[in-house]
């Protein structure tokens, strides 16, 4: 006789925390509270009655849980889950869950909410807003109230497919007060996820091989959505001996020691000659919007969401799909198709100097990321952050493995480095994680070196300190005739602040001190911050933003 699970008698909090149990989540970052405190009993029975490997990191902002959830999520490729109250506590969220939603990662947004025969009557309860709901389906794929105990198991199971099914994008769960207090009987036993995956289109296929096998001069394009091809990418652009040019979600996909590997700005020298282009699991705004296209041009587009490719310019042939599946089935299609092709390595060797030599100019932003790369393993985990070695970093700075370069993609989340390195070191703790910050961004979650500390997190953290919001302090002076505003800092001792702390407080004033400072902080096997005094630096954005160049102006006759 088949063995069957008898019903139990358990409350909401309970059936909840027993089935993300059961889809193998063992970590929750979050913030305990009122409209959470039965889940936060369940979790308490599940860890010290039950014995459950599960680990709760409680932040000391609700931001700062979310952003270590998002961290996890993107260093892992594994589920992150962020538990907060409703009302203020989940507002506090929403830049980290944007910022989900844009890097597409597999975020849950799982908040309280207060009694259900409460919603939506304007009584003024604790934590009451007006349509919380709204704004969770405002920044998720999916979202939904659990309306009674015995639907906590169903909805999970639900969310996390609708997570993971096409395009991965972050999604929300409400649970009221009275539903994760109230008791039902249910069976726990795990429920299956229902994930789609689209096919494979074997004609769109043929067309790409083709369109690809006549190219002279093709390029390839990758972003987040390929991050999982790279043995794909590598082999279709050795195939095909075309550069590949990765966004700054994508760096990694193909190691920068590759002589194809190139960052995205370096396209624009090839873009006007180009023939044929294959964008693989990345927007692919600037080229489109900024660059130009013309009819001599010939697009394929390969992005698991259909509504990807014609969002600017429709392709010459789109292909739905995930970007590994998609990119092998084009790898084994080329051969019929492809001519030889002699190697280009000398070539793209040539240029890599070139353009290494043109970027030194940027100092001491180079300096330092040298000094970074030289410290950082070649598996290490990189955040960047929206300051001006980070921008650079974002072309610059050799990445040699998927999920080392950690981005905020085009939502460019001042704040967000410090706390999502935090989570990427809790989902890799076996590697190196360094974060980058100016002392602008960094303040925005100071509060979470309490949590480095008090759960071991072990994170380097830079903050690249020049006294203001660096980039807005430039442009006012440079483009609104020196008219300086609202841009000056006064900062702490960041050091002595480290050390209150209960850090390791180091100070670099050169970029061959700041080397030696994160070896020091590695070896010490707890948090460190390192203060980086330095002054005005020239400006990044022009190798970000390039001119249009297509269609090429024709001389007159």
């Amino acid at each position: 006789m088949p063995t069957t699970t008898p019903p139990s008698t358990v409350t909401g909090g309970e059936a909840l925390v027993a089935s993300l149990i059961s889809h193998g989540i063992d970590t929750i970052f979050g913030l305990p509270g009122v409209q959470n405190d039965y889940f936060y009993n369940a979790v308490y029975d599940a860890v010290y009655n039950a014995g459950e490997k599960l680990r709760v990191i409680h932040s000391r902002h609700e931001q700062g849980a979310a952003y270590m959830a998002l961290g996890y999520a993107l260093a892992g490729g594994r589920i992150g889950v962020y538990n907060v109250v409703p009302g203020p506590g989940l507002l506090n969220t929403t830049a980290a869950l944007s910022t989900a939603y844009g890097c597409n990662a597999p975020v849950l947004c799982l908040t309280g909410q207060i009694h259900t025969d409460q919603i939506g009557r304007g009584y003024g309860m604790l934590h009451e807003i007006p349509d919380q709901m709204a704004v969770i389906r405002s920044l998720t794929k999916w979202a939904a109230r659990i309306q009674r105990p015995e639907e906590a198991p169903r909805q999970l199971a639900i969310a996390l497919s609708e997570m993971l099914s096409d395009r991965i994008r972050p999604v929300g769960l409400e649970i009221p007060l009275n539903v994760l207090s109230a008791k039902a009987e249910m069976d726990l036993k795990p429920l299956p996820l229902a994930v789609r995956r689209p096919a494979v289109d074997p004609d769109a296929i043929e067309r790409a091989a083709q369109l690809l096998g006549k190219a002279k001069r093709p390029l390839i394009f990758v972003g987040g959505g390929a991050m999982d091809a790279s043995e794909e990418v590598c082999a279709l652009a050795e195939a095909l001996q075309a550069p590949v040019f990765a966004t700054n979600d994508g760096l990694g996909i193909l190691s920068s020691r590759h002589y194809l590997s190139f960052a995205t700005g370096v396209a624009h020298r090839f873009w006007a000659e180009a023939d044929v282009v294959l964008a693989v699991g990345t927007r692919f705004t600037a080229p489109l919007l900024n660059w130009g296209v013309d009819d001599d041009l010939q697009i394929i587009r390969i992005d698991i969401d259909p509504e990807e490719h014609n969002r600017i310019s429709p392709p010459t042939v789109g292909l739905v799909a995930d970007s590994r599946d998609a990119l092998a089935a084009l790898v084994n299609a080329l051969g019929k198709h492809n001519s030889r092709r002699p190697s280009r390595k000398e070539e793209m060797e040539t240029l890599k100097a070139t353009v290494a030599a043109e970027y030194d100019q940027l100092q001491p932003q180079l300096a330092y990321l040298s000094a970074i790369r030289d410290a950082l393993p070649d598996d290490g985990i990189f955040v960047e952050e929206l300051t001006q070695v980070g921008y650079v970093s974002r072309y610059a700075l050799p990445v040699y493995q998927p999920r080392t370069f950690l981005s905020t993609g085009y939502q460019g989340t001042l704040g967000w480095g410090f706390s999502t390195a935090l989570g990427a070191k809790v989902a890799q703790p076996d590697r190196a994680v360094l974060s980058i910050s100016g002392d602008g961004g960094f303040m925005f979650g100071v509060q979470e070196m309490a949590t480095a500390v008090q759960h071991n997190i072990a994170t380097v953290s830079v903050v690249f300190d020049d006294g203001a919001y660096g980039n807005v302090r430039r442009m006012q002076q440079q483009q609104y005739g020196n008219r300086v505003i609202a841009s000056d800092l006064r900062n702490p001792d960041f050091v002595k602040l480290a050390e209150a702390f209960g850090m390791l407080g180091l100070r670099a004033n050169s970029p061959n001190e700041l080397r030696a400072a994160i070896e020091k902080g590695f070896a010490s096997g707890g948090p460190t911050l390192i203060h980086a005094p330095v002054g005005e630096m020239p400006s990044p954005w022009g190798n970000i933003f390039m001119p249009r160049v297509r269609p090429a102006k024709r001389s007159a006759a």
